[in-house]
């Protein structure tokens, strides 16, 4: 066994997404969590200020020698992947794109499939390459949504909010009208909205969460390696975040149904 942690990270309160699949799914596992409060979004920076953020991410992560890391943020996974797993060849590193189009690609049954993310994902055209690659039938419509990030930070996630019902109603209908029967969540912030979209697109449409399948590639990564905790202990998150800790642990501990208050601690990213 082996009881290094799993780092992760992401631009903000997203990353919860990954982190309550990761405890769920494994169990046993550690986890060091960091949250990029202070710079997030990503999705509307360039390329090379996303690769530069991430590459700090990373390297904060590293003081804590993690046996594997997930990038927990669908930005940095279309944009960056590939630079930063030639970067860091001795550190597994796993992505969002990847297990969630492998999912998505499984479940559509009219191979009709909806793609929501940031405005930076959308123009990677990543999630379109690999599901493409998966299955050249699939017919891919796919939206940037920008305005969901900030207001899942502000907490503007719940059912009933008109703001962001309006909002998520505006971005989907086109999705909807397409046809498609499975929408992939590219952002991990999206799943936040989960009972919001549920409710817009309609029991029709499956929702394809980004954080949970890559919690279920890691499982499957370090299994592989013969890496896998104890499965007898009960793993512990520790939270970092670039920003105020209260207003990230308000959140966070309504959505991972527990007081996290006093627990995470700031870090100044842009000296790392």
């Amino acid at each position: 066994m082996d009881t290094r942690p799993v780092g992760v990270f992401d631009s903000g309160l997203g990353g919860l997404t990954a982190i309550r699949s990761l405890r769920r799914i494994l169990r046993g596992e550690d986890l060091i969590y960091f949250g990029d409060t202070a710079r997030v979004p990503y999705g509307g920076r360039s390329k090379e200020t996303i690769l530069q953020y991430a590459r700090q991410d990373i390297k904060f992560l590293r003081e804590f020698h993690p046996k594997a890391i997930v990038i927990a943020c669908g930005t940095v996974s279309t944009t960056s992947l590939k630079e930063l797993r030639a970067e860091n060849p001795d550190l597994p590193i796993i992505g969002v794109t990847d297990p969630v189009c492998a999912r998505a690609a499984d479940v559509t049954k009219n191979k009709r499939v909806g793609v929501i993310a940031t405005s930076a994902s959308i123009r990677s055209g990543a999630y379109e390459a690999a599901l493409k690659n998966l299955d050249g039938e699939i017919q891919i419509f796919s939206k940037a949504c920008p305005l969901f990030v900030p207001l899942v930070e502000n907490g503007r996630f719940r059912r009933g909010d008109i703001v962001i019902e309006t909002i998520a109603r505006e971005y989907l209908t086109p999705l909807i009208h397409a046809g498609i029967d499975t929408l992939i969540l590219g952002c991990t912030h999206y799943p936040l909205l989960s009972e919001v979209l549920r409710d817009i697109c309609g029991a029709g449409v499956e929702l394809v969460s980004a954080g949970e399948e890559s919690a279920y590639a890691l499982k499957r990564l370090l299994k592989s390696r013969d890496t896998l905790g104890d499965p007898d202990h009960n793993g512990v998150t520790g939270f970092y975040v670039s920003d105020r800790t209260e207003d990230f642990e308000n959140i966070a501990s309504v959505f991972l149904g527990e007081n996290i208050h006093h627990t995470a601690r700031r870090v100044d990213i842009e000296k790392i």
